[in-house]
């Protein structure tokens, strides 16, 4: 018997250990967000995170999730600043690719804060985005960041000021 996490939500899984992780969170999960793209892992259309890294579900057997956090597009909430650049910068075409891409931005700008476009490519290279929106994709990103580094120094504390 597997136990884990989709979403903050307790599961437990007693099949296959092989099934991939896809297979669960859309077939018996009804998670559809999580798409189905090349099953090899080449496409990135299948990112979900797994305690937080952008993993690949559809090479993930469920025997590795073990006591993983698991956490899908559908459990991205509220709004994320990536999503809110998604929509600004209006990056699908036509979307099949685009919670993959979010899914490994989102992971990607949790450990980097100033980006180069370069950084960002190489960081979502293993995502493929049938239409080529790569730029705006690109753009979203950068927008995020910024978004993102914003609301970071509104959240910090303010120093007291001192009293003469």
């Amino acid at each position: 018997m597997i136990r884990f996490k989709v979403n903050g939500t307790e599961k437990t899984f007693d099949g296959d250990p092989d099934m991939p992780l896809l297979w669960y969170l859309r077939d018996v999960a009804g998670l559809t967000g999580t798409k189905f793209g090349c099953g090899m892992a080449l496409c990135g259309a299948c990112t979900v995170h797994k305690n937080g890294a952008a993993i690949r579900s559809c090479i993930t057997p469920m025997r590795e999730v073990g006591t993983s956090e698991i956490t899908t597009i559908e459990g991205i909430a509220p709004i994320h600043p990536v999503q809110t650049a998604w929509m600004k910068i209006r990056v699908p075409q036509c979307g099949y690719c685009q919670t993959g891409q979010i899914m490994q931005a989102i992971a990607f700008l949790k450990e980097n804060a100033n980006l180069s476009d370069e950084e960002i490519d190489v960081a979502m290279n293993g995502n493929l985005c049938r239409c080529g929106t790569y730029q705006r994709i690109r753009a979203a990103i950068h927008e995020a960041a910024k978004n993102q580094a914003a609301q970071n120094l509104q959240a910090r504390p303010q120093g007291k000021k001192e009293t003469a």
